[in-house]
C-alpha cells in the first residue's frame, strides 16, 4: 500500500446494506451463491446480513439459512449487523465463521444529528441516544478503557430538516469529546455517517481536517457514505487524501452500488459507492487491494440477474481501464451502442457481432503498432513522436 495514504480497511456491504432494500423473495440459494462468489474476489471483509426483526426488515428473515449454507473462505472476515443484544446473541450462534464486532472495539459516544431520521430508523429519539452516554462512559471506566471514540450519523444533512454545517458537526464532536475528557479517557477514533446521501467531498475534507488539527491523537477514522446524489466515491477520495500514513480509515460500499434505506425517503435510489468502482479507484491511486476485478464484475452481473435490473456501478458495465495489450479494444471493432454490447471487455467480440461497421479500410495507427511491439505510445523523454515530420515545429 502506498505509504502516503492512510491504511484503508474496506468492508463489502452488499449482502446487508444492498439486500435489505431488495425483494424479500430472492431465493436463499441465490444469495448463498453470491456470498460464495464474493468470498473468492479477494475482498477481506464481508457483511453477510443483519440479525434484525423480520417485521421491519423481511429481507433478512432467512439470514440463519444463509450463514449455515455458505462456504467461508479462510482469510476473510465475515460480520453481521446486530442492533441490540438479542441480535448479538443470535449472531453468536454462528461465530465462527462470523466475527462478532461492536463498533471499533472502543467504547463510543454516538448520535444522529437528525432527530427525525433517528426516530424513523431506530424508533429512538436523538434525546434517547444521548441519554445513554453517561452509562457508556461509566461502563468504560469500570472496564479500565484507555481509549474511546466519538461520532455522528446523518452528519452532512437531512431530507427532513435540511443541511448540517461542518460547524454543527464539530460542535457535536466537541461535546462528546469533552465528556470523555472529564472521564480521563483519551479519544482516538472519530466516525461520520451519511444514511441519506448528503455527503460532499468538501465537507469530508473539512471535518477530518479539523479533527486532525484539533485532536492530533485521533488516528482512527470511519466514514459510512451513501451515494444518493453521486458524491460517495468523491467523498471517500477526499477522506483518503486528507488523512496521513499513520491513520486508519474504515470505508464501506456495496457490490454494484445497490442498497438503500426505506426510512430516508429515497429508497433504492440511495445506494452506496459501488465496490468495483471503489477498488478500481484505489488501484489507480497505487493502493493495492488484492481484489480481482474480473471476479468482482462477475458478482455484479449475478446481482443484476437477482434484482432484475442494472446496478448503479460503472466498472461492471465498461470493465476496468484496459492497461495491457490483451485488454485493449480491437481498433476495428464495429459500433458499440448498448450496455450489453459493451460487455465485450469480458465476453469477447461475439456480443457485438453484426453491429454497424462503417470503416472503408481497416483502421491502423503508428501508436497502436508501437504498443503491439511492446513500446510505449509516447516517449516523454525520447524522440517519438516529437521529432517526426508530421509533428509541428516552431518556425515551420
Amino acid at each position: 500500500m502506498a505509504t502516503r495514504y492512510p491504511t484503508i480497511v474496506y468492508t463489502e456491504e452488499g449482502m446487508r446494506e444492498g439486500m435489505q432494500i431488495e425483494d424479500a423473495a430472492i431465493p436463499v440459494d441465490a444469495k448463498v451463491d453470491l456470498l460464495n462468489a464474493l468470498s473468492e474476489t479477494g475482498l477481506k471483509r464481508i457483511v453477510v446480513g443483519s440479525f434484525v426483526s423480520p417485521k421491519y426488515t423481511p429481507q433478512m428473515a432467512r439470514i440463519d439459512e444463509i450463514v449455515q449454507k455458505f462456504r467461508p473462505k479462510p482469510g476473510v472476515t465475515y460480520t453481521a449487523l446486530a442492533l441490540n443484544e438479542k441480535g448479538v446473541e443470535r449472531a453468536k450462534q454462528y461465530a465462527p465463521p462470523l466475527t462478532i464486532e461492536r463498533g471499533s472495539g472502543k467504547p463510543r459516544l454516538f448520535v444522529h444529528q437528525c432527530d427525525v431520521f433517528a426516530r424513523r430508523n431506530t424508533n429512538r429519539s436523538q434525546m434517547q441516544e444521548m441519554a445513554v452516554w453517561p452509562k457508556v462512559i461509566a461502563t468504560a471506566k469500570e472496564k479500565g478503557a484507555r481509549e474511546a471514540g466519538i461520532g455522528t450519523n446523518a452528519t452532512f444533512g437531512s431530507n427532513f430538516v435540511g443541511d448540517f454545517t461542518v460547524d454543527m458537526t464539530m460542535k457535536f464532536l466537541e461535546k462528546e469529546h469533552a465528556l470523555w475528557d472529564a472521564a480521563g479517557i483519551e479519544v482516538t477514533a472519530v466516525s461520520i455517517g451519511d444514511p441519506m446521501g448528503w455527503c460532499h467531498p468538501v465537507k469530508v475534507e473539512e471535518i477530518f481536517g479539523r479533527v486532525k488539527k484539533q485532536w492530533p491523537e485521533v488516528t482512527e477514522f470511519r466514514a459510512h457514505l451513501h451515494n444518493t446524489r453521486g458524491m460517495a466515491l468523491t467523498s471517500a477520495y477526499a477522506a483518503i487524501k486528507t488523512l496521513e500514513a499513520r491513520d486508519t480509515l474504515h470505508l464501506d460500499g456495496t457490490i454494484g452500488g445497490i442498497g438503500g434505506c426505506p426510512y430516508c425517503g429515497n429508497g433504492r435510489a440511495t445506494g452506496m459507492a459501488p465496490t468495483e468502482d471503489f477498488m478500481h479507484m484505489l488501484e489507480g491511486m497505487g493502493i493495492e487491494t488484492g481484489v480481482d476485478l474480473d471476479k468482482l464484475i462477475a458478482c455484479v452481473w449475478m446481482v443484476e440477474k437477482m434484482i432484475g435490473r442494472y446496478a448503479w456501478g460503472h466498472v461492471s458495465r465498461t470493465g476496468p481501464r484496459p492497461t495491457t495489450l490483451e485488454r485493449f479494444y480491437d481498433a476495428n471493432a464495429p459500433f458499440v451502442e448498448t450496455v450489453e454490447q459493451a460487455k465485450h471487455f469480458k465476453l469477447g467480440p461475439k456480443v457485438y457481432e453484426g453491429c454497424i461497421n462503417p470503416w472503408d479500410v481497416p483502421i491502423s495507427s503508428p501508436y497502436r503498432e508501437r504498443v503491439e511491439k511492446g513500446l510505449p505510445p509516447y516517449e516523454v523523454n525520447g524522440d517519438w513522436p516529437w521529432t517526426e515530420d508530421f509533428f509541428p515545429k516552431p518556425g515551420k
